[in-house]
């Protein structure tokens, strides 16, 4: 069930983009780069009060990664918003509501104040904080009020994609990397805010999504290849398995050890069940990124990136 693009919204992003070029041509002050008034306080968006008659469809600007939030039933939808490069710390985090409606477009990043959140990919909840990845920094957000409650930057990481946050506030993020192989790694980065390198060069190839399976391990997939990797929490292989497609990037791992994986660049999603050949669940879906899964309703929920949308896959 695709989000629904309104020619309305597709009039404001074309007047978006005409802003974004005029905005580029000339240099913009400081102050406006910031978007921080720095004397106001953190304000977090309000839910729609729409009349019974009217039902608003999310509309997202390169959302890469969704996750559920079972406390609110509701889709947590990170947006990167416009690129660093014409529009500095333009990211965003949206509310979805399960049936596909928008709940809060802009949650987190209706306004800037005391809020940085520059280019936000993989995401999870944890502890009832929201944390993003966000370049080479993962900040966690609360999950009642969106302010912000802190963040650790890793000197040496280039861009973090997937995160996956253990219940005692340890973080595993990937690092797609560039074409070097030395570029491509799994952190682990400590509550309080110590990190290494667990994982680096092959088996990884550029590595992406990351997700714990019910016995503690820590399973990442490849854009480079199909490989399916389990690994100990000490970074040693324990198994390796395959996704029909490569060019991964979503992972969900399921209670029963069941895995579900897209494929960025191919548009599909793989299920693999605990000791069975991989098979294709669903396909078509452009730019399929970073999954998360609602267990209420047993459906997998797929943002696509540039295409400014989600996907809701129902299973069987």
């Amino acid at each position: 069930m695709p989000s629904i693009l309104t020619a309305e919204l597709v009039s404001r992003w074309i007047g978006v983009a005409a802003l974004v070029a005029v905005c580029a041509a000339a240099p913009m002050p400081a102050e406006a780069q910031s978007r921080n008034d720095g004397e106001q306080p953190f304000l977090a968006g309000e839910a729609l009060d729409l009349s019974s008659n009217a039902k608003t469809y999310g509309g997202f600007r390169f959302a890469e990664s969704i996750v559920y939030d079972e406390t609110r039933d509701l889709y947590v939808a990170v947006n990167a918003g416009i690129a660093q490069n014409l529009v500095p710390n333009d990211g965003y985090v949206s509310l979805i509501n399960p049936d596909g409606s928008a709940h809060t477009l802009k949650w987190i990043g209706v306004n800037r104040n005391g809020l940085t959140l520059n280019h936000p990919l993989g995401s999870d909840i944890a502890n009832g904080l929201l944390y993003v990845a966000d370049i080479n920094v993962v900040r966690w957000f609360d999950m009642q009020s969106g302010e912000p409650r802190g963040s650790v930057a890793v000197e040496d990481a280039l861009w973090f994609n997937d995160i996956e946050v253990a219940d005692n506030g340890t973080i595993w993020a990937s690092q797609t990397g560039t074409g070097e192989s030395d570029t491509w790694r799994l952190y682990r980065i400590l509550p309080d805010g110590g990190s290494s390198v667990v994982v680096e060069g092959a088996p990884l190839a550029r590595p992406n999504g990351v997700a714990f399976d019910p016995d503690g391990n820590i399973v990442v997939v490849n854009i480079n290849d199909n490989a399916v990797l389990t690994f100990s929490t000490d970074g040693e292989l324990v198994k390796t398995e395959h996704a029909v497609d490569g060019g991964n990037d979503g992972l969900v791992i399921l209670e029963d050890g069941t895995k579900y994986v897209s494929s960025v660049r191919i548009g599909t999603v793989s299920r693999i069940r605990p000791g069975q050949e991989a098979e294709v669940v669903a396909s078509g879906i452009p730019s399929a990124a970073s999954m998360s899964y609602d267990p209420k309703r047993n459906r997998l929920l797929i943002p696509m990136n540039n295409w400014n949308a989600i996907t809701i896959v129902e299973l069987d």
